[in-house]
């Protein structure tokens, strides 16, 4: 049964529109092409579709005026609005008998829709009904009042069919107007949620936004979206998403983009996240080779990271149309699984056989994965830049990070990360003080300083600040041979002269300025990193995969060594990610995922008492006891599951 929210669950899909008309699909209806592009789809191996009824289609409304602009009437066109339910709505009978014969022939074909309500923005264009052309749709009462009418209208009419899987709430309609306050986009979201809760309670409703934040000041918030909606969706396009365009897609980087992003929404808003759209716009990004690649890697990537889905955009190639949004954006034109002529690329055969290997699976849903770090993130800070590079890192070190906000409780852990703390509200005094007294009870706290003040310092971290200056020298720093760190070069533009008290210094900068430090606090450990590793790698091009790229994942590695001992595997090589999900005491599912375009060979340790039991994908690995080869494929993964000996429980 497909879900959007059972944990371990994971559908795949695409956002459609017609292959003969894009956005113009509901205007210029023609079943039989629509029903031949979901039998092809179906047959593909997908599973859910998102959809789009457009809004000014679905309600046409129109202000008609008297003398002096003033309004004397709001109609369909020239057609007054009709004295029944759908004339209350003020929605067109003929669309939703549309609607209602596209959702009967997904059903047909075993597809269920995701439906986005409010589909006002689209590919670069604003479709708005033309009475509401001049207003802000956000927060305008009459245009907030007319989409709540429709909103529900429509709910009602198709809660009973079968094909509904959920309810978003609108595709990006955090694009369709500035909102003045993250107080007027929780009113419009808690409108248009409130609206579908009142007619159909049963279905999970969809965020449908992108480009949230965490911060307190953001206009479209991860949490305020999380309050009210019960899935979060995340956009990874690598051109848009700040910090993604560095690399090629098919480098780690690329390829942890989704998790990483989806990961950080479900957990800074404690709901399912699916990336609900991903793709690589067209030919100037990569050849469809690299694309399919691309999305191989992504898939079990998400998968192995309990991100419930994707939907790839979009269905259909766009390139021969002639309206806008597609004569305006060269980028919505070549973006389908299949080209204008229903010849498919390798991007849908991946899909589909992505597709399979979930339904033939042994386990009905893959359980939680282990993971041994909490990364907070701070305010006064690009939250996203430090979240994405610690995540980057901890799966080049062999381990993996939750992610929370510092104006969150604190979550229980043995190790937490501050990555690239900045300014002097990098979280509160109680935030500090809780987080000073797990370490003080036994946790192990590493932070890395990109011009933070912080109170108390001294104690916790072991040193003291003598003097603070700008600078515009690279900074080398050299680390103690007993780390077997190797030495870095980076650019930061604050030094602080700083003096152990009672830290170990680790590593140091030429003129023997601490640089790395380690301090005994109570029961636990603190580290200090001088420098903003994850906010520079996250500026830094070729700062991951080049050959030449600096190893700071050996960093993450040497902090969070003592936490890793609970895995059964371990690995050596930085591009490959490992994540371990226990079925029970005695078995766990491993996904070894190779986020590079080069087939890896690499040595995987294996615990004491562990075993490779079964294969479920890729090539099963070579060898016995304590060392496994492992082959895998480029931007591919091997699945397996792991056992151990009743002796060693």
């Amino acid at each position: 049964m497909l879900s959007l929210t059972e944990p371990g669950k994971f559908i795949v899909g695409c956002n459609y529109w017609a292959s003969h008309a894009g956005t113009a699909m509901w205007s210029d209806w023609r079943p039989e092409v629509v029903e031949a592009d979901l039998r092809q789809l179906a047959e593909g191996g997908l599973q859910v579709l998102r959809v789009f009824p457009l809004w000014p289609d679905f309600q046409p409304l129109t202000y008609l005026y008297t003398g002096h602009g003033r309004i004397q009437e709001l109609r369909m066109g020239e057609t007054p609005l009709a004295h029944d339910e759908a004339g209350a709505a003020g929605v067109s009978p003929q669309m939703m008998q549309r609607f209602a014969d596209f959702a009967d022939m997904a059903e047909k074909y075993e597809l269920r829709l995701l439906v986005g309500l409010v589909t006002g923005w689209m590919s670069g264009r604003l479709f708005v009904p033309p009475a509401f052309e001049k207003v802000n749709v956000l927060t305008d009462p009459v245009a907030i009042k007319w989409q709540s009418r429709f909103v529900r209208y429509f709910v009602r009419r198709f809660k009973t069919h079968a094909a509904i899987l959920a309810w978003d709430l609108g595709n990006e309609c955090n694009v369709m107007g500035a909102v003045p306050s993250n107080e007027a986009a929780w009113v419009w979201t808690s409108a248009i949620v409130n609206s579908i809760r009142i007619e159909d309670k049963s279905r999970p409703i969809v965020s449908g936004m992108h480009s949230l934040e965490p911060r307190r000041d953001a206009p479209w918030r991860i949490q305020d979206q999380a309050e009210l909606t019960d899935v979060l969706t995340t956009h990874p396009y690598p051109i848009f998403t700040p910090h993604c365009d560095n690399d090629p897609v098919n480098t780690i980087r690329g390829c942890l983009h989704a998790t990483a992003e989806s990961r950080y929404y479900a957990d800074i808003g404690a709901k399912p996240c699916i990336a609900e759209e991903l793709g690589t716009l067209g030919p100037m990004i990569s050849s469809e080779e690299v694309a399919a690649d691309y999305l191989r890697t992504v898939l079990f990537s998400l998968w192995a990271h309990d991100c419930h889905g994707l939907l790839w955009w979009c269905g259909y190639d766009q390139d021969h149309l002639t309206h806008a949004p597609y004569d305006w954006h060269s980028h919505e034109r070549e973006l389908g699984l299949v080209r204008k002529d229903r010849s498919p690329k390798p991007v849908f055969e991946v899909l589909g056989q992505f597709g399979d290997f979930i339904k033939q699976l042994p386990i009905p849903a893959l359980p939680p994965r282990l993971v041994e770090a909490v990364c907070i993130l701070t305010h006064d800070q690009d939250q996203w830049a430090a979240a994405f590079s610690s995540f980057i890192l901890a799966k080049q070190a062999g381990f993996d990070v939750g992610f929370q906000y510092a104006d969150e409780p604190l979550k229980q852990s043995a190790l937490y990360l501050i990555p690239s703390a900045s300014g002097s509200y990098s979280f509160s005094r109680r935030f500090w003080l809780e987080l000073d007294q797990r370490v003080r009870d036994g946790a192990t706290l590493y932070l890395s300083h990109d011009d933070c003040m912080l109170s108390p310092f001294n104690l916790p971290f072991g040193i003291a600040v003598q003097t603070r200056e700008r600078r515009t020298r690279d900074v080398h720093i050299a680390y103690d041979n007993r780390t077997e760190l190797p030495s870095y070069t980076v650019q930061s533009s604050v030094k602080l002269q700083l003096k152990a008290t009672h830290a170990q210094v680790l590593g140091c900068e030429p003129d023997g300025n601490p640089a790395f430090t380690l301090a005994s606090h109570g029961k636990g450990q603190v580290y200090f990193l001088s420098v903003p590793v994850e906010k520079i790698l996250s500026n830094t091009s070729e700062g991951y995969h080049h050959p030449h790229a600096q190893a700071f994942w050996k960093l993450y590695r040497y902090i969070a060594h003592p936490f890793m001992s609970e895995r059964a595997l371990s690995k050596e090589h930085p591009f490959v990610g490992i994540t371990e999900h226990p079925l029970d005491d005695a078995q766990r599912v491993a996904v070894l995922i190779n986020y590079s375009p080069e087939p890896i060979e690499t040595l995987v340790k294996v615990e004491q008492g562990w075993s490779v039991a079964e294969t479920w994908y890729g090539k099963a690995p070579e060898g016995k006891g304590k060392g496994l080869k492992c082959y895998i494929d480029m931007n591919s993964a091997v699945v397996l599951r792991l056992a151990r000996s009743t002796h060693t429980r």
